[in-house]
């Protein structure tokens, strides 16, 4: 008994890393850092993503009384437009300045520049790249809860396969059926309408485009059939070949997981909007 909840410790904190480890990673995640006013450092977060209801408002600190000033920089992504400036202000006790509203898998790029009491700043540093903010469009609670709680059993319940390859042989089966289930429910059936409802596609991996997202969804789901494929449901005189799918199946997500969220997603091709072409239809995946 000490054994397994041993293992379940183990595998609930592996998960909980990896976990943590993508949600401050990849381009959609907030870009945070300090502004520093009267020896103190503020932190900010400021948005990589946004819904398409309205523009999304870019957010500083206020420091009441100093002589602050504050202007937001931005221009379509990956376009020759001209940099529009525009002012932040105090707006219900925040010091904000908002970006235009864009399509779905519209992008924005923006930095900001300022002072505070005579001492300039920019976020981000000279040098660095620019932020860039994506929109969408809102997703159901009665689809992203579902897909991001099965998301979340996947990674917990396919480490403990994994561990248990190893360390606990005679329950990697079951383990392994929950983390396949999880994922063919949560990643392949409710990953798409999540997909579609964001930006207009089920589907943008292989083999009709390059959102890494959907291609990291297909290879965990791919492995982990694999895995179940080998090993069956009951088991067998010699369980080495068993074993090491599985264990191998849960190493391939670790990794692959890791990879961070979104890289390669949805982008509006401004090209193409400027050519007249509906933005539902220009938009484009894979790197960039």
């Amino acid at each position: 008994m000490i054994k397994k909840v041993l293992i379940w410790v183990l595998a609930i904190f592996l998960a909980l890393a990896a976990m943590i480890y993508q949600r401050s990673t990849g381009p959609t995640y907030e870009y945070k850092g300090y502004l520093e006013h009267a020896g103190e450092a503020y932190k900010y977060k400021l948005l990589r993503s946004h819904e398409t209801t309205d523009g999304a408002k870019i957010e500083l600190p206020y420091f009441e009384g100093a002589n602050y000033e504050a202007t937001l920089n931005y221009k379509r992504y990956q376009t020759e437009d001209a940099i529009t400036k525009l002012d932040f202000q105090l707006e219900d006790g925040r010091f904000v300045a908002p970006l235009p509203v864009q399509p779905a898998a519209g992008k924005m790029e923006y930095f900001i520049t300022g002072s505070i009491n005579g001492k300039p700043f920019t976020i981000p540093e000279e040098g660095e790249d620019r932020i860039v903010l994506r929109y969408k469009d809102p997703v159901s609670d009665f689809i992203l809860v579902p897909h991001v709680t099965l998301m979340i059993i996947v990674i917990i319940f396919g480490i403990r396969a994994g561990l248990s390859a190893v360390l606990d042989p005679g329950t990697m089966r079951r383990w392994t059926v929950v983390a396949f289930s999880a994922m063919t429910v949560g990643g392949m059936i409710l990953g798409p309408l999540v997909q579609k409802s964001a930006f207009g596609e089920y589907w943008t991996g292989f083999p009709f485009g390059g959102d890494f997202t959907d291609n990291k969804m297909l290879i965990m789901w791919v492995v982990w059939a694999l895995a179940l494929a080998i090993i069956g449901f009951k088991p067998k005189k010699k369980e080495n070949i068993s074993r090491a799918a599985v264990l191998g199946a849960a190493l391939v997500m670790t990794v692959v997981y890791l990879i961070p969220h979104s890289m390669g997603g949805s982008t509006l091709d401004y090209d193409k909007v400027d050519q007249g072409i509906d933005p539902k239809e220009a938009i484009r995946t894979g790197a960039e």
